[in-house]
């Protein structure tokens, strides 16, 4: 199992921006990809965005544009760069980590505590 501590989430007014980080530790050599999913109230956890060890990225249709996904191969950490943010990104974010093989994206570790994003004037 790979640990997951997300932050950086915070209230921010429709069109402003946030970076949300996610650092990994333990199990480490055992993934190549690590994405970031949300939650609403009421709705089911979607993958937003995921990243592979090589950089190859992925992106929700209702987030390209808008977010940016990378990673800190030395740091074991990745970062969300969200922009233009509505109230419908209003959501607990939470990262996780797995393997891409060919065009399947496999995110099965254990859930961190995620972080908040509220988007509100």
């Amino acid at each position: 199992q790979v640990q997951l501590v997300e932050s950086g989430g915070g209230l921010v007014q429709p069109g402003g921006s946030l970076r949300l980080s996610c650092a990994a530790s333990g199990s480490i050599v055992s993934i190549n990809a690590m994405g970031w999913y949300r939650q609403a109230p009421g709705k089911q956890r979607e993958l937003v965005a995921a990243i592979t060890d090589s950089g190859s990225t992925n992106y929700a249709d209702s987030v390209k544009g808008r977010f940016t996904i990378s990673r800190d191969n030395g740091k074991n950490t990745v970062y969300l760069q969200m922009s233009g943010l509505q109230p419908d990104d209003t959501a607990v974010y939470y990262c996780n980590a797995g393997r891409k093989r060919g065009n399947t994206w496999q995110f099965n570790n254990g859930w961190g505590q995620g972080t908040q994003v509220t988007v509100s004037s």
